[in-house]
């Protein structure tokens, strides 16, 4: 379709279950302002899924906003967090490749201050994986994981597998990837990861991160905590309640559950560190190539509204859904 340099087209969420791609029109930047050419998106499984089958609760609505989303949660809405591009024209970057936390849109006006340039290490399709990257940073500091721990790492979706990639490189870790998908088991090898069911996975570990999103997940992690272990839940449930026996082990072990969100930087950084130097860290953490296994095969945006729910459903060894525009 012929499109003027002025139009643009982006994906909405109009009912549970249902998206569409609309137009609309784009100004001219202004002072401080740039044009960004999308290249790629990526679709997170866990808060877009929710988005699409409108499970964010309404108490939430506000806090689970996204940087430059139209509409409201309630429906319909523009969401998304994970576009790439080139900066066409406007007050700074003109010509770079640019990370931005945008909803999927093939062109859009933002402030330049909304961009971060990627780094020449970091191919545009793998420069999506920016937002998980900076939860997956976010969830380890809150963690605050030792040298020597045993860990296990709950969920080989992006968030768990991006943690465990970085919690790899700590000397003395003896760490897991605890999953029930027997497919999982070759991406993590992919990514030289250990990965095995709940059922073989080691007891009494120093720290548990979960990221599964299931309570199931949840409650693998108190079987597998130690005396006076740390659980992270970096899971995000929306709507759904969420039963956990706390009787058993839970008192007499101790043990401590926090939860963790990329919403607020960590506590421990807080004082020195800002969001955009968070997501800076994110991209350059993204030059290993191993991450491109975390990729699945692109769908072309003009066909993401009819794509959506078969994306959402499957269960693939993939994890991260990437558009290309």
């Amino acid at each position: 379709m012929e499109m003027s340099s002025a139009e643009a087209r982006a994906l909405w969420v109009v009912a549970p279950g249902q998206a569409e791609l609309r137009s609309e029109r784009l100004p001219e930047p202004g002072p401080g302002q740039v044009l960004v050419q999308a290249s790629y998106s990526g679709i997170s499984r866990g808060t877009e899924g929710l988005v699409f089958r409108g499970g964010v609760p309404r108490e939430l609505f506000e806090t689970m906003r996204c940087p430059h989303q139209a509409g409201e949660l309630s429906l319909p809405v523009k969401y998304g967090y994970c576009s790439v591009g080139t900066v066409l024209a406007g007050s700074e970057h003109v010509g770079q490749r640019v990370f931005c936390l945008h909803p999927h849109q093939d062109r859009y006006v933002v402030p330049a201050s909304s961009v971060v340039p990627i780094p020449a290490a970091v191919p545009d399709r793998r420069a999506v994986l920016a937002a998980n990257m900076e939860t997956a940073v976010n969830g380890l500091w809150d963690a605050a994981p030792l040298v020597g721990s045993r860990i296990a790492v709950i969920g080989a979706g992006a968030v768990g597998l991006l943690c465990a990639s970085l919690l790899q490189r700590l000397p003395g870790v003896e760490l897991e990837v605890v999953d029930i998908a027997v497919e999982k088991v070759e991406l993590c090898r992919a990514l030289g990861l250990r990965c095995v069911r709940p059922e073989a996975a080691r007891r009494e570990c120093d720290l548990v991160l979960h990221a599964s999103g299931s309570p199931a997940g949840l409650e693998t992690a108190l079987e597998l905590a130690g005396y006076e272990a740390t659980i992270v839940e970096l899971s995000w449930y929306g709507d759904r309640a969420v039963s956990l026996r706390l009787g058993g082990r839970f008192h007499n072990g101790r043990f401590r559950i926090i939860s963790s969100q990329v919403g607020s930087v960590a506590p421990s950084q807080r004082p020195r560190w800002s969001y955009r130097r968070r997501m800076e860290l994110g991209l350059q953490l993204l030059g290993d190539p191993r991450y491109d296994a975390l990729l699945a095969e692109p769908v072309p945006f003009e066909s993401l509204a009819q794509a959506l729910p078969g994306l959402f459903a499957r269960a693939g060894s993939t994890v991260t859904e990437l558009v290309a525009y």
